[in-house]
């Protein structure tokens, strides 16, 4: 896709200052750009980059001035930054706008989908399922009996959606990622082996959720494992059943939470974190990354380290259990000191 700096202007309200017909196909650094392309400037420490970049285009602040002479159209907006986080958004909107069913694929007469419907090639839509408007499935991607999913919302390759599943608008589901597949459930019998108990709930994932690719998450015993709106999950991410995921947290990649623990809203949860079951983690709290969660958090903690601590109480013991080997050192010199005497 092309776009003139004059159209780039427009997009994002800004002012174009040099050749407003100078053309860009690529966005990129303002240190790795090259004729073509559109770069930004929001960070002071990069400014010295601008004299030299070959970008054709550079957006910046309303108030920068140029110290030496530029070769790069200038498009000056209110912040930088944010303008061009909005051109990626709008360049993001336009490579996904895609309609119409490919073939092969499967859709059951009993489906039901809305209007610009993009359906990719070798897809499946089973029975009753219903698909709202402006939604993008595409190749590979499996959706089961009974499976709703609202408008705007976007299913990339691979994708797996088990029956029952209920998915919200403007979702972003990616590669990989397998939603409503079995519980963890299983019952010892009198020989020792062990009995799967039937999983019979679903998943309810709310409005605004991304799913990072390979992300699992189960669906529930009885009840629905619960996604809540605004949620951010990363990659490889599992999520047990009957979990609750408070609004607008956000998980990295690697975490696991096991079944039945409630998570509060506007958590941030570091990257390969275990969340033990049947706990209840409350709002706003904050988990460093490899952290081990086998308690009850409350509202506005931080913890970190395995078992978790407090984040202050971690790193005072810290300063300590570094220094172990050392500590032990000079307290067998102690003893033996004592023991000569």
């Amino acid at each position: 896709m092309k776009f003139t700096a004059g159209q780039i202007a427009e997009i994002l309200n800004g002012t174009v200052e040099g050749d407003e017909d100078v053309v860009v196909s690529d966005l990129a650094k303002i240190e790795e750009g090259g004729k073509g392309s559109l770069t930004f400037l929001a960070n002071p420490k990069y400014t010295h980059y601008i004299y030299s970049t070959k970008s054709s285009i550079t957006i910046v602040n309303q108030d920068f001035v140029a110290t030496n002479e530029l070769s790069t159209t200038l498009i000056r907006v209110e912040n930088a930054y944010k303008a061009f986080s909005q051109l990626l958004e709008y360049y993001n909107q336009v490579k996904n706008h895609k309609t119409g069913v490919e073939n092969p694929v499967f859709i059951s007469e009993s489906a039901e989908y809305g209007e610009n419907l993009y359906m990719g090639a070798f897809s499946y839509l089973g029975e009753k399922a219903k698909i709202g408007d402006n939604v993008k499935i595409y190749p590979n991607v499996y959706i089961g009996d009974n499976v709703s999913i609202g408008n705007n919302t976007i299913l990339f390759t691979g994708a797996r959606i088990y029956s029952e599943t209920k998915i919200g608008n403007s979702c972003v589901i990616n590669s990989g990622v397998v939603i409503g597949a079995d519980g963890f459930g299983f019952t010892p019998n009198e020989q020792g082996e062990y009995n799967k108990v039937p999983q019979i709930g679903n998943v309810v994932i709310e409005d605004n959720v991304d799913i990072g690719p390979g992300t699992t998450i189960d669906r529930a015993t009885m009840g629905s494992t619960i996604i809540k709106k605004g949620v951010k999950l990363d990659n490889q991410i599992q999520i047990a059943h009957n979990v609750t995921i408070g609004e607008n947290t956000v998980i990295a990649a690697q975490t696991g939470v096991a079944g039945s623990t409630k998570i509060g809203k506007n958590c941030i949860i570091g990257g390969q974190v275990g969340i033990a079951g049947h706990l209840i983690i409350g709002d706003n709290v904050k988990i460093q990354a490899q952290s081990g969660i086998s308690r009850n958090v409350k509202d506005n903690e931080t913890l970190q380290g395995s078992p978790a601590l407090n984040y202050a109480d971690f790193n005072k013991s810290y300063v300590y259990f570094k220094n172990l080997p050392k500590i032990a050192e000079r307290l067998n010199t102690v003893e033996k000191r004592i023991d000569n005497e």
